[in-house]
């Protein structure tokens, strides 16, 4: 993957964590009351997955200065175990039918095994699409009857700063997983500051970019420390379908890119 990083600032403006303040650099970080984290249980399934609170504030990214809404964010990248009931129809068995969600197109099977025999319960979903994306935010929305989408650009970046400028060195191997062979479970390495697991490698993480084009976030798993950064971005190439046996390439899954993921949003 071709990464570029550009130069941040952030101002938060609020905390999620009660009785907080401080000063980090430039990065103003002030009190706000505890907003409460939740689990969503996908209905008809026994899975489940952890929303966290994260507070309003702005960020600047390439000259432009951003305001973020309250948001939830997911805890960890969307796993297989939430992913496959979208692909395979799990919540056929849901005893209240879902007219909306059953309308909601869904991607075809994917090719071979998908997760390459790393790991599948509790390992990040691989081979993303961007429209995948979107349309699982869609079922899943239809689903819970909560609002689900794909986070912007400037929202991925200010989730996964959690006020800090960058994190390097120890604490980057801490958090993160990169040049490795492969994915890891999630959640397996210490959360940032606000309690999200795995924004940083493991998977890089699809975002709307400020062009209006998606755009995959973070770097993943098989990258060399120096492109694991909030700031790092790579666009789609060709080269990440190049093996897709369709013609025209298929819009749900990227045949020769195991090393995107995602992760969703939900305003609060």
């Amino acid at each position: 993957m071709k990464y570029r990083k550009h130069l941040v600032h952030i101002s938060v403006i609020a905390f999620a964590a009660a009785g907080l303040s401080a000063c980090l650099g430039s990065t103003h970080v002030q009190a706000e009351p505890d907003q409460q984290n939740y689990t969503e249980k996908i209905p008809g399934t026994t899975v489940s997955f952890e929303m966290v609170a994260i507070p309003a504030g702005e960020i600047s990214i390439r000259g432009k200065s951003i305001p973020i809404k309250p948001l939830y964010v997911s805890a960890t990248e969307v796993t297989w175990d939430a992913y496959d009931i979208f692909v395979y129809k799990l919540d056929d068995d849901d005893d209240t039918p879902n007219s909306a969600a059953d309308a909601i197109s869904r991607p075809s099977r994917p090719y071979g095994a998908p997760d390459h025999g790393w790991g599948h319960a509790g390992f990040p979903a691989l081979h993303m699409h961007y429209k995948g994306a979107e349309e699982y935010c869609k079922w899943l929305s239809a689903k819970t009857g909560h609002t689900y989408r794909m986070p912007t650009e400037a929202e991925w970046e200010y989730a996964c700063r959690a006020g800090e400028k960058e994190v390097t060195g120890k604490k980057l191997s801490e958090v993160s997983w990169f040049g490795e062979e492969k994915t890891h479970a999630v959640g397996k390495k210490k959360p940032n500051a606000w309690r999200l697991y795995d924004t940083l490698g493991n998977v890089a993480e699809w975002a709307m970019g400020l062009d209006g084009k998606p755009v995959v976030c973070g770097g993943s798993y098989k990258d060399a420390p120096d492109k694991i950064s909030p700031s790092s971005r790579a666009k789609q190439q060709f080269s990440w379908n190049t093996t897709d046996p369709q013609n025209p390439k298929s819009t749900w899954w990227l045949s020769d890119a195991p090393f995107v993921g995602f992760r969703i949003v939900r305003e609060r």
